[in-house]
């Protein structure tokens, strides 16, 4: 490549010693659990982006192997394999041994880079029983293998000449530690769709995925970028205007990209990324991208007398109801508060986005009114409508409902005021309220009983979801406000744990709540406290000992296993109800022996998608859901 930059032995900085990643795993990865695990992924493959975002790499591949590896190959310029002054040794060794060891960290290699803590590949190689390297440059195959974070001795070799036409790359291939992860089996959706949107934020790079395990595969690719992204996240709704708004400029060496469409939604859809990185608790960036949007938007509706019947301008909730975007920026020196890095902290980003999009989505808007015309109509529609709920006294409920210091008068609070040591059972049903409030632990269990179904809040605004009792009893329990003022901070309960029966039902009470504590509460979600009880289908006696078994498949093991066949009882449960407060407490709220699944957000994209086409109005994406994911089921059109 004509003018290519210098990369080299020279142009690796190392930072740090290696020695504490696998004494504190969690400072440098987040967690040893899944999270953790699928880190070391998307660590390698962000090392394929960087070349890919430097100019140099145009084709990724992810290979899930039977033997519980991952290889990540690219077509990059191949991680330098000549001598490292400083260390005396290769540098591809330096690379894969020393902390923060890497071209990153010099801005004539890398201008921009990402990787979700930054600390480099050698953070994979410190968490894994083996790490292979293949590299193809200067010529030639070089090779190397590390056993637990350490060089094996004589592994580094040059294997073959490159063939003609043979292009150039790096392949790392690596065996997580099992003494280290909690799980070490990878998750093939939760890595499509990591890759899926790292796809969209880069346009023309291919990245693609194979599950050697089960045979699925998948590919991504997208020239329209995040037009692309956007339009995705749209597949499930109805769009008020064809074309994605899009635009971007550059000030100051940062690079500021969006993409934006409206629908006829109420929930809206904004996903920021700085270098890649999903910034899920947003940052300057987004700020600025709000507080912007907000302007231009009044700013044409003044101007075109669009807001001649409205008492007053327009408010971000109203401009950004429905709104579907994507912003997207590159920055030379990204700056992230916490460890995970998901809030941008750059103090100048805040004006460039605001000046980037002042200026070009005003253009935009004169360039296509008809587009203009949509979004704010539909922003002055949700405008009218939350100021007719604030003339009819709704917004006087909402403030009666969430203020009062009295607690809902169905809530059984505990006895601790420690919220870090509080949990609250919200409780399908007053039958199963009634029996945990007899079993539960009150010193620090609190139940709150739900009466029948909560309200939809996909399909309503908020003024009209506060007007149901149960969802009001919940928010005032919670203790955290509800919606753009909610403050994760006042929560009374750390651990909200949804308990509700294991049948159809059940489920869909667990959905319903999911979706108003992700819509409405969704910092509970971020924070990990937000937990679904996993209560027995069944209860197994034989000989004096008894079992619980989660699913039909559980059941028929333990009969055999425990009972050789042949069990004295085995007892199903209709639902949570049916037990008595001593069962309810032995088998689903005794901390010794519950099953808890934490809800977690990994990919808010995907959790935003997935929520519209289970919950939205749309028909069809459900029923093509149900028909991909139904097991046992018939699906018959009629």
């Amino acid at each position: 490549m004509s003018g290519e930059t210098e990369y080299g032995a020279d142009q690796i900085q190392a930072l740090e010693d290696l020695e504490p990643v696998r004494q504190r795993p969690g400072m440098f990865i987040g967690s040893t659990g899944p999270r953790g695990l699928h880190h070391l992924v998307y660590e390698v493959v962000d090392n394929a982006i960087d070349e890919a975002l430097a100019g140099y790499c145009d084709d990724i591949s992810v290979t899930i192997h039977d033997d519980g590896s991952v290889s990540v190959t690219d077509n990059g310029r191949g991680i330098p394999v000549d001598t490292h002054k400083k260390y005396d040794r290769p540098a591809v060794e330096v690379v894969m041994t020393v902390l923060h060891a890497g071209g990153k960290f010099n801005k004539d290699s890398y201008s921009v880079s990402g990787g979700l803590h930054g600390v480099g590949v050698s953070v994979v190689n410190a968490l894994s029983k083996w790490l292979e390297v293949e590299v193809r440059r200067d010529g030639a195959v070089w090779t190397h293998r590390f056993d637990h974070g350490a060089p094996e001795e004589g592994a580094f070799q040059r294997v073959r000449d490159l063939e003609p036409g043979e292009e150039t790359g790096t392949t790392v291939r690596f065996w997580p530690d099992e003494e280290i992860f909690e799980i070490t089996e990878f998750d093939y959706d939760t890595i499509v769709n990591r890759l899926r949107e790292l796809a969209f934020l880069n346009s023309g790079v291919r990245i693609g995925i194979e599950d050697e395990r089960t045979g699925d595969a998948d590919a991504f690719e997208f020239e329209g970028g995040i037009r692309a992204f956007v339009r995705y996240m749209n597949e499930t709704r109805t769009t008020l205007h064809d074309d994605v708004v899009y635009y971007e400029d550059q000030q100051e060496g940062i690079h500021v990209e969006v993409a934006i469409q409206a629908t006829d939604e109420v929930q809206s859809s904004i996903h920021a990324f700085a270098n890649n990185i999903n910034t899920r608790e947003g940052g300057t960036h987004l700020t600025g991208f709000k507080t912007a949007l907000t302007r231009t938007v009044n700013d044409y509706a003044d101007r075109h007398d669009l807001l001649s019947d409205l008492d007053g301008t327009l408010k971000g909730e109203d401009v950004r109801e429905g709104l579907t975007a994507v912003l997207s920026v590159k920055h030379p020196d990204p700056q992230f508060e916490g460890q995970t890095k998901t809030k941008l902290g750059n103090s100048e980003v805040r004006g460039i986005v605001e000046s980037v999009t002042n200026t070009k989505l005003g253009t935009y808007f004169e360039e296509h009114p008809d587009v203009a015309q949509s979004i704010v109509l539909k922003a002055v529609e949700a405008a009218k409508a939350r100021m007719a709920a604030k003339k009819a006294e709704e917004l006087t409920r909402r403030k009666s409902a969430l203020e009062t210091t009295a607690l809902p008068g169905k809530l059984a609070d505990c006895q601790t005021r420690d919220p870090s040591e509080s949990e609250l059972f919200v409780v399908e049903g007053d039958s199963a309220g009634g029996s945990a409030k007899q079993g539960r632990d009150r010193s620090f269990q609190a139940i709150l009983p739900l009466r029948g179904k909560i309200l939809n809040v996909e399909r309503h605004r908020l003024d009209r979801i506060l007007e149901n009792e149960e969802i009001r009893s919940l928010i005032t329990a919670i203790g955290a406000g509800v919606g753009e003022e909610f403050d994760v901070s006042d929560a009374r309960y750390h651990r909200i744990i949804l308990m509700t029966d294991a049948d159809v039902d059940g489920a869909h009470i667990r959905t319903l709540l999911l979706t108003l504590l992700y819509r409405y509460m969704r910092p509970l979600v971020e924070a990990g406290y937000v937990y679904a009880a996993k209560p027995p289908l069944y209860r197994i006696r034989y000989r004096g000992e008894t079992y619980d078994a989660m699913t039909e498949v559980e059941r028929d093991r333990i009969v055999e296993e425990k009972c050789g066949g042949n069990p004295t009882q085995v007892q199903r449960f209709k639902g949570l109800g049916e037990m008595n407060p001593d069962q309810l407490w032995e088998t689903t709220m005794n901390p010794e022996n519950r099953v808890l699944k934490q809800i977690t957000v990994e990919d808010a994209a995907a959790a935003d998608r997935m929520f519209n086409v289970l919950m939205g109005d749309a028909v069809e994406p459900r029923k093509q859901f149900i028909k991909e994911h139904a097991t046992d089921a018939e699906w018959v059109d009629i």
